[in-house]
């Protein structure tokens, strides 16, 4: 056992921003002292320890002191085998598990609910992906999880297939069955890879989903900062097992972080460690109560529905609820999430961190207090109570058009997202980009699953969805959808 009470990096960085030296070293600020006026007033003493990689610090791609005994003490608390501290969030860390894991032209199992990282991690691979769709609830107006079926249905029809990946917790806080899954993928001898980026927070407390880990993930990547006391961009890499090169993923990781990591990013990543392995469960605990007392008091609200596990958990796809993760349906007031959101946040004083068609999504946290959830609930009557007389009018959410269109378990696109990347393009209205191949990922927000990925055909049912979407108040990422499109020529 390792002494958990220690922080290695983050005492490392306060002793060397308060020693007493003639900085001829970056950044260019010099410790602050040559920062603008407006930058102290905000930063205050942390530009003193915004420093490079002093020979105290240790080296992030090649650590031998402070930060080797931080991944370690990291790896212990978090069940990992070994554990990478990451200074690119986690995007940088599910394309370094991409690039690890496959080659040019090898074929990854990928959830439709995948990240924008993930196809980033295609294009610098150049694998090949194999979609699977997730299940999705016309009722609750959610994705799901990814079936166990689904998946052993796609491996046998490709068992040439490199790994499989998977969003699990989904941002609703929904966890496929990831003990199912990874059995699936061992039996065919590939790694199983895990988004994880809003679960770092399961391996602290008996009551919340089990870590993806314990169920035999080869490979989990988490944003420590999204739920527990890390700074943004902050993330985490674990493994465990022997079916991902350790070589190669140190190098992949060298390839998507910056070679000047922030030192103050590195530290939080420590203090997140440090504070989960000395009182996590303590404060997992405060926080479960209060999002239950939030979850039972938004429930007696008319015309919220506060999606609860045994709904969730009623299909075979989803295994687990994450309970700090609340998510309130308001169609029932008659607006839309994102109309619901616009006034909470700007007359109600209270901001959520995912609104959609349907949907509010709220993390409960550590950091929340029993005032924010006064506060919240407060806000959510007060919204309700403004559109008592009102109809309700929200139209059923569009993304179910993204997840029920095709009845094929799984599909591949016309050409890899790489391949899609480096070819010659040119710009077409949307009339004519009707069976053209797409150069772009294009997303719709809500959900924010790809509609169309970079090298797949573009078809009459995407974009209208497209279209639908921007007609209820969302917006379309990638070039210029829905009124043109760019195409490979």
């Amino acid at each position: 056992m390792l002494d958990q009470s220690q922080t290695p990096i983050l005492s490392a960085l306060q002793a060397s921003s308060q020693r007493p030296h003639a900085a001829f070293y970056a950044p260019g600020h010099k410790r602050g002292q040559g920062a603008s006026s407006r930058l102290r007033e905000l930063l205050g003493t942390a530009l003193a320890a915004d420093l490079p990689e002093l020979p105290e610090l240790d080296n992030l791609f090649a650590p031998e002191g402070v930060i080797l005994e931080a991944q370690e003490l990291a790896a212990e608390a978090f069940r990992a085998e070994q554990t990478y501290f990451l200074a690119n969030g986690s995007t940088c860390g599910i394309e370094a598990a991409i690039l690890a894991a496959c080659g040019s032209g090898d074929k990854i199992i990928v959830p439709r609910n995948a990240h924008r990282s993930v196809i980033a991690g295609l294009v610098l691979s150049g694998a090949m992906p194999v979609f699977v769709t997730p299940e999705y609830s016309s009722d609750l107006g959610l994705v799901l999880g990814v079936k166990a079926e689904a998946i052993a249905a796609t491996l046998n029809h490709h068992p040439d297939t490199r790994a499989v990946l998977l969003v699990s917790p989904t941002y609703h806080g929904i966890c496929s069955d990831v003990g199912a899954i990874a059995s699936l993928a061992h039996h065919h001898n590939i790694p199983l890879l895990i988004d994880e980026a809003h679960g770092p927070h399961f391996a602290f407390h008996p009551d919340l989903p089990t870590p993806a880990l314990a169920l035999g993930a080869d490979l989990v990547v988490q944003s420590t900062h999204k739920v527990l006391g890390a700074l943004s961009q902050a993330a985490m890499l674990h493994t465990r097992g022997d079916r991902i090169d350790r070589d190669r993923l140190q190098a992949a990781l060298q390839l998507t972080q910056s070679t000047s990591p922030n030192s103050l990013l590195l530290a939080s990543l420590d203090a997140a460690r440090h504070q989960m392995a000395t009182e996590g469960k303590a404060l997992l605990s405060n926080t479960l109560t209060l999002a239950q007392h939030m979850r039972l008091e938004l429930g007696t609200i008319p015309g919220l529905r506060v999606i609860d596990k045994p709904a969730v958990t009623a299909f075979s796809s989803a295994s687990e609820l994450d309970l700090t993760r609340l998510t309130v349906d308001v169609s029932g007031l008659g607006l839309t999430g994102l109309e619901a959101d616009e006034i909470l946040h700007e007359e109600l004083g209270v901001t959520v961190e995912l609104p959609e068609l349907r949907h509010l999504t709220l993390i409960i946290s550590l950091g929340n207090t029993q005032e924010d959830g006064q506060r919240c609930i407060a806000g959510f009557r007060a919204l309700a109570q403004s559109c008592a007389d009102q109809p309700s009018t929200v139209a059923a959410c569009a993304q179910s058009n993204v997840l029920e269109s095709s009845e094929a378990s799984f599909t591949l696109p016309q050409v890899s997202p790489r391949e899609a990347f480096f070819a010659p393009t040119e710009i077409v209205g949307a009339e004519t980009a009707v069976g053209r191949i797409s150069a772009d990922t294009i997303s719709a927000y809500p959900p924010g699953i790809p509609t169309i990925v970079a090298g797949e055909v573009i078809d009459e049912g995407a974009i209208a969805h497209l279209i639908a979407i921007k007609q209820q108040g969302g917006y379309v990422t990638g070039g210029n959808a829905p009124e043109a499109f760019r195409v490979l020529a």
